[in-house]
């Protein structure tokens, strides 16, 4: 019986086969990366939907919910948000945290737009490309990105 010979020549090669694919493969199974989104996700061009002067109810529909409100001179609408990834079995590294703050004048209409990240160490406003002085608003934001930092 000649098939005999030809069938364990196919289960050999196949089990070869499926060696060398397990041994290729492991390797790249420490690459996989798994990214993590928490908090407010702001959408491409969203912040270009918000002109100065539009209403807080403007803002509310092109945004969503706020994060959180704060009466720092004036009140402010903060959208947080925090991108983390994870490689194979190592702990989650934070790779994005932002900050989008839509500020209103006495009549509740937008005065200025901010989008707070870090660069550098440093709390940076990617809109304006400038980085925020000291004072009350400077500590809030330290302080969130502290706490958001902390709670993973």
């Amino acid at each position: 019986m000649g098939g005999s010979g030809s069938h364990q020549r196919r289960c050999a090669h196949a089990l070869r086969c499926l060696a060398v694919v397990l041994a290729l493969g492991t390797p790249l199974g420490g690459c996989f990366t798994q990214t993590y989104q928490r908090g407010y996700v702001l959408a491409d061009g969203a912040l270009d939907q918000i002109p100065l002067g539009a209403t807080q109810e403007q803002v509310l529909i092109v945004l969503g919910t706020p994060s959180t409100v704060a009466t720092v001179s004036g009140e402010v609408f903060y959208y947080i948000s925090q991108r983390s990834e994870q490689t194979a079995f190592l702990p989650q590294k934070v790779v994005d945290q932002r900050v989008v703050a839509v500020y209103f004048d006495k009549n509740r209409r937008v005065q200025r737009l901010a989008n707070y990240g870090m660069q550098d160490g440093k709390i940076f406003d990617f809109v304006s490309r400038t980085t925020p002085t000291a004072g009350q608003e400077l500590n809030y934001l330290i302080y969130v990105f502290k706490i958001f930092s902390l709670d993973k």
